[in-house]
């Protein structure tokens, strides 16, 4: 027997297994849920099954996001991310589905999600989602070390937006104007200039949040 103390999560899980049947599906998912580190692979099959056929519903959760946050103890974005590891792996990976009794351990689902992010999200080659798969799926990588080549590969991908840094100007414009008029020594000449300069960056802002409205628009019309 264990010497290690039990969370509250687990507790709370074995009370309400206790005035369960063993064996239906409810108990199946509360005992994949408290195995939820070794098993993470058969609570996201489960969990898949209990949102597409609205099981929640049977048992007492008006939603799926209820029904994760209350009785299986976990956050919405994890059972999200678990259940799209689960049908990822499903449809690209079945190898290891079909090997997984014999896998110790199988690959982080965080990094598992990572993978479907490269192949459904971010448009990696061929060539950056094979490295990437090699280092969660042979050669057993850390969810950091996944994570860290995957923000490194995104990072290139992603185009730099110009309204950042222009907006950040205006929030640090509207700082120091507030700042120099609650200020009593401040010349008058300087909170002129400085409210000049607001109205020139909140011009060119609007003008430019215009022009990205239009072209989606145009986007749209196509």
């Amino acid at each position: 027997m264990s010497d290690t103390p039990k969370s509250s999560s687990e507790k709370h899980i074995e009370t309400i297994m206790q005035h369960l049947e063993p064996g239906t599906d409810r108990y199946e998912v509360l005992d994949k849920a408290k195995r939820f580190k070794s098993s993470w692979v058969e609570l996201g099959e489960k969990l898949l099954d209990v949102s597409k056929r609205a099981r929640f519903r049977e048992w007492g959760y008006g939603s799926f996001e209820e029904y994760c946050v209350q009785e299986i103890r976990i956050k919405r974005g994890t059972a999200e991310k678990l259940t799209m590891a689960y049908r990822f792996m499903e449809k690209e990976e079945p190898q290891l589905l079909q090997q997984r009794e014999e896998l110790r351990p199988l690959p982080d689902y965080r990094s598992i999600d990572l993978l479907r992010q490269a192949k459904e999200e971010k448009g990696f080659s061929e060539e950056e989602y094979g490295d990437l798969r090699k280092r969660v799926v042979e050669d057993e990588k850390s969810h950091p070390t996944v994570l860290k080549k995957f923000k490194e590969v995104s990072a290139l991908r992603e185009e730099p937006n110009p309204l950042v840094p222009l907006k950040a100007a205006v929030s640090a414009a509207k700082r120091l104007e507030s700042a120099l008029r609650a200020c009593e020594v401040a010349p008058a000449a300087f909170v002129q200039q400085v409210g000049e300069m607001l109205d020139h960056l909140e011009q060119e802002l609007n003008a430019r949040d215009l022009e990205s409205e239009a072209e989606a628009g145009t986007v749209r019309e196509i």
